[in-house]
């Protein structure tokens, strides 16, 4: 997946009201950013980082730069909460994403479940495979973890997927780990002790647990590997 080209290199100043960064860029500038994640960003929003922000020429955009990336810990994380369900598509078209290889067809958004949720990614033909993408951002010591704040959502799309598994149907809960200097992913059980407890019981009731990690560059974000769950 190819980024907005060219992006502008900055210093972040603040992260603040979930989706509002000021930034100061390379000539001085004191611009205001929109953040695309509405998550906790622990770990991610430190002032002093380095970051790149793209820009839109839309006239109707109130903020036209947009947070892309940050600098930490000698690689670029990627932020947009927008991207991991494209990138989750495009590492299975690919190829990349092999456990989930030789559908017909995806589809994106999918009303699903006795909760009225939308399910990321529905593939079908042959049978019904119900992905649920999740974005992954928070690393200590090398090992990624999720979530970085209690997240109720997540636990109803836990209980959605271990309902379509009773159903009869292949359930997966996708973790896109969007920064290289990880090297497994596991609950964040003392931010969110519930959902660790919901995510073991998936495990145990047919849901597949997967994580793939992207490779970032200013000029584009890929998934290249899976990466292990540890329970």
């Amino acid at each position: 997946m190819n980024l907005p080209s060219p992006l502008t290199a900055g210093t972040l100043i603040r992260r603040y009201k979930r989706f509002l960064a000021d930034v100061e860029l390379e000539d001085g500038t004191v611009v205001t950013a929109h953040c695309p994640n509405s998550g906790s960003m622990r770990g991610c929003a430190a002032p002093g980082l380095p970051v790149l922000l793209s820009r839109s020429d839309k006239p109707t955009r109130k903020l036209p730069f947009t947070w892309e990336l940050a600098w930490i810990n000698g690689c670029w994380v990627g932020l947009n909460t927008s991207l991991p369900n494209r990138l989750a598509w495009e590492g299975i078209e690919n190829g990349i994403v092999t456990e989930l290889a030789g559908y017909a067809s995806i589809r994106g958004e999918v009303c699903y479940g006795s909760e009225r949720s939308r399910i990321d990614l529905l593939l079908e033909g042959p049978g019904l495979c119900y992905v649920e993408v999740k974005n992954v951002t928070l690393a200590e010591n090398g090992v990624a973890r999720f979530p970085d704040a209690v997240t109720e959502r997540g636990q109803k799309h836990l209980r959605e997927l271990m309902a379509m598994v009773a159903a009869g149907a292949r359930s997966v809960n996708l973790f896109v780990v969007q920064r290289s200097d990880v090297h497994t992913v596991t609950p964040a059980d003392d931010i969110d002790p519930a959902y660790g407890t919901l995510l073991r019981q998936a495990a145990q009731a047919g849901v597949e647990l997967l994580a793939y990690q992207a490779h970032i560059t200013p000029e584009a974000i890929n998934l290249v590997r899976p990466l292990p769950i540890i329970l």
